[in-house]
């Protein structure tokens, strides 16, 4: 249960996109986690879904227009304003983003929105097509709408109603709750520094093949989002994914280990907080062939070598940052993860199994988190976003 939305009254503004049908689903975790939600919807969302399912949902009345007869004596938009704790706008489509970071107020959930003050979190979580997301005007948008104060809540990535596959997907309603959960926190990483490895790393072969893994960079991601979220200044050094970078995050691409291994070190100093998902390449080719090697014979003989252990190389500086390492196993996972917490002497160790439908690629995981002081946590199968402020906790109370 998601104790701190207790008794916080939350505004939900809802805008015309086909994920408003989940809404029905975000509305009673809402309430069922002692929140009290009211609702503003706009004409185009009325399309999608109606407002007396919210209605009853809420158990409160649906705002619609600015407008309306018999309405309260009150000017709603400022009643409704200052009534609430939070205003959560999702789904956000293109449109009520670029109203709000323009100023604009022509229907009643923009002025509301106008009209909530500065010190009132305010959240959106977009839903759109993924080119209306990548378009340069969105992006604009959005990164004047951090510079404004406000969280911006995914998206995420998938397969979209109009059949594309990208980025611009809202986030599930249980993934929102539990940011806006987070939001009701203290910033309790507010002036650390944190830096994040995540995604695979690619060792060539030739200029056609290479050396990888199956990691997609979720967990990393996650947990980069979560620390942000948290108040921390946030560097993601990536492998090579598709995932969109999360918001007021440094985010520093590289290809090979010993390219991640460098930007490490380049922004190591002054790092409180180190923690590596990256799924490193524990080995690279000695020299790898300039030209596309051909298939002339039965075999062919790679001589591979060592990669750096960055893990190991931040742990052994004079004065380290807390660092935590994740493992994936396939078997043993309690030893390996044991052997691994006290060969690479670090604080924190989080360990996962990885096979069929485990780890890799899944929007869920099971962690088995390991401290030094000999601490055991056993987080249970939940979402990547779930999990990583509850790392976050662990890492905190460390």
């Amino acid at each position: 249960m998601f104790t701190q939305l207790q008794n916080k009254k939350i505004l939900l503004g809802i805008t015309g996109c086909i994920a408003a049908y989940k809404i029905c689903e975000l509305v009673r975790i809402l309430i069922q986690n002692g929140a009290e939600v009211k609702v503003i919807m706009t004409d185009s969302a009325q399309k999608f879904i109606t407002p007396l399912t919210l209605e009853t949902l809420s158990k409160n009345r649906v705002y619609t227009s600015m407008f309306e007869l018999n309405r309260a004596p009150d000017l709603e938009h400022i009643a409704l304003a200052r009534w609430c704790d939070a205003l959560l706008i999702a789904p956000a489509t293109a449109n009520i983003i670029a109203k709000i970071t323009h100023g604009i107020a022509d229907d009643l959930l923009s002025t509301v929105c106008l009209a909530t003050s500065t010190f009132t979190p305010k959240f959106i979580a977009p839903a759109m097509n993924m080119e209306m997301w990548k378009n340069m005007a969105t992006q604009n948008n959005i990164e004047t709408l951090g510079k404004m104060g406000l969280k911006i809540l995914g998206p995420d990535e998938g397969i979209q109603a109009c059949g594309d596959i990208g980025p611009g997907r809202m986030l599930e309603p249980i993934e929102i709750v539990k940011m806006l959960e987070s939001s009701c926190l203290p910033p309790l990483l507010k002036g650390k520094n944190v830096i994040i490895t995540a995604g695979p790393t690619i060792e060539p072969i030739d200029p056609v093949r290479f050396i990888s893994n199956h990691s997609s960079g979720k967990m990393g991601y996650a947990i980069a989002n979560a620390a942000e979220m948290l108040g921390a200044k946030v560097t993601l050094i990536s492998g090579p994914t598709k995932l969109p970078v999360p918001y007021n995050v440094k985010r520093i691409d590289v290809t090979t280990a010993e390219e991640m291994y460098k930007a490490v070190m380049s922004n190591i100093k002054n790092c409180h907080i180190f923690i590596a998902t990256a799924a490193v390449a524990d080995y690279r080719i000695e020299k790898n062939s300039k030209q596309k090697i051909k298939k002339t014979s039965e075999k062919l003989s790679l001589s591979l070598v060592k990669n750096p252990d960055i893990l190991s190389a931040v742990a052994k500086l004079k004065n380290p940052p807390l660092t935590v390492g994740f493992a994936a196993e396939t078997e043993n996972l309690l030893e390996n993860a044991k052997q691994k917490l006290v060969s690479k002497k670090i604080d924190i160790i989080a360990a996962n199994l990885v096979g069929k439908n485990l780890g890799f690629q899944s929007d869920n995981n099971v962690l088995l988190v390991l401290t030094k002081h000999g601490e055991v946590f056993e987080l249970s199968e939940r979402s990547k976003s779930q999990l990583a402020f509850d790392l976050l906790r662990i890492v905190l109370n460390y």
